[in-house]
């Protein structure tokens, strides 16, 4: 429930709230149409950011280009390195 309240969303649902008034009786150009995807663009990475986060969260790994990828793949080399040291230290 709490990614459904991140800036991110809250910021690109009221952009296009105010896309929506700014639009209803202005004709359609190709400012318009570029605005439009760009709000577009904005509430995907919105929602992927919200979904890496979760992801991330729960453990589960999360796409390389994700801006949580380099933490989790420091903690997950660290992990494998405790592991190592582990049983490094069962074989004496």
């Amino acid at each position: 429930m709490r990614y459904l309240f991140g800036t991110g969303l809250i910021g690109a649902i009221t952009a296009g709230l105010s896309l929506l008034r700014g639009s209803r009786e202005a004709p359609i150009t190709w400012r318009a149409v570029l605005a439009w995807i760009s709000w577009g663009i904005t509430l995907a990475l919105a929602i992927g950011a919200a979904r890496d986060m979760r992801r991330a969260e729960r453990g589960l790994t999360v796409a390389i280009d994700s801006p949580l990828a380099p933490k989790q793949h420091k903690r997950a080399k660290k992990q494998l390195k405790a592991i190592e040291k582990a049983a490094k230290a069962t074989r004496r």
